[in-house]
């Protein structure tokens, strides 16, 4: 499916055969965009500080390195964590996926092979310590269901009334690969990132955070990655090495 928004209106649209307006699609990795999104709406509401230490149970011994480790750098897929991005067998984003039944407990409990913040390696096992992160901070500090908090602050909002959420066995949303929307509610989405996370008069997202967001990671060599969002900026001072 292709969807063209301009000047916030719906100007065209194509479908591939066997496919059509209503059907929602599954996001992959712009599902990490999602969990940018709602770690936004926790910022807002001072819920979180992503210059924080990142709160994971796995990395609270005493001496564990892991324990620095903020949710700016999770974000930023430049934690340091040992993860290999690779769909196979053997592999950890395949066996997280497909083998695990609590996908952060799976990514948490890997060690550290960089110091954080000196590498950006992309890394999905990432992307689903902040969705239980998320999770976690919600329940504790608020009187309702965590997905009920999700549609209310965000899919209701924008209209994304078609979006559907995919839970690992553990109930945590799958941040970094499950959520189904049309082509038309992934537009919306989009459409709230270039409006600066506004939507009908309404700030959605805290001021500054799309800048945030765009802003490319240091070590992501080529500018092409910012907070759990894909960029294309080329690399810092050569922007057509891209």
């Amino acid at each position: 499916a292709v969807v063209v928004v301009y000047d916030g209106k719906l100007v065209a649209e194509q479908y591939a055969p066997g496919f059509h307006a209503r059907m929602p699609l599954l996001g992959w990795s712009m599902n990490k965009s999602i969990t940018n999104a709602l770690m936004g709406i926790m910022v807002k509401k001072r819920m979180l500080n992503i210059h924080q230490p990142a709160p994971v149970p796995e990395w609270h011994k005493t001496g564990d390195p892991r324990q620095s480790i903020t949710l700016d750098q999770l974000l930023r897929m430049s934690s340091g964590l040992e993860f290999e991005e690779v769909y196979a067998p053997m592999h950890d984003a395949a066996d997280m996926l497909y083998g695990s039944d609590d996908f952060a407990a799976f990514a948490a409990q890997k060690p550290l092979d960089a110091k954080p913040d000196s590498r950006w390696s992309y890394s999905s096992g990432t992307t689903n310590i902040i969705a239980r992160t998320i999770r976690a901070t919600i329940e504790a500090q608020e009187d309702r269901n965590y997905y009920d908090f999700i549609y209310k602050e965000l899919f209701d909002k924008i209209g994304m009334t078609s979006t559907v959420l995919e839970a690992d066995a553990s109930g945590t949303f799958v941040g970094s690969s499950y959520a189904f929307a049309t082509p038309r509610d992934w537009a919306r989405f989009g459409l709230l990132y270039l409006q600066d996370g506004v939507w009908n008069g309404e700030r959605i997202l805290p001021e500054g955070w799309v800048a945030y967001t765009t802003m490319p990671t240091a070590k992501a060599p080529k500018g092409e990655y910012g907070a759990h969002f894909w960029l294309n900026a080329g690399a810092a001072g050569s922007p057509e090495d891209r």
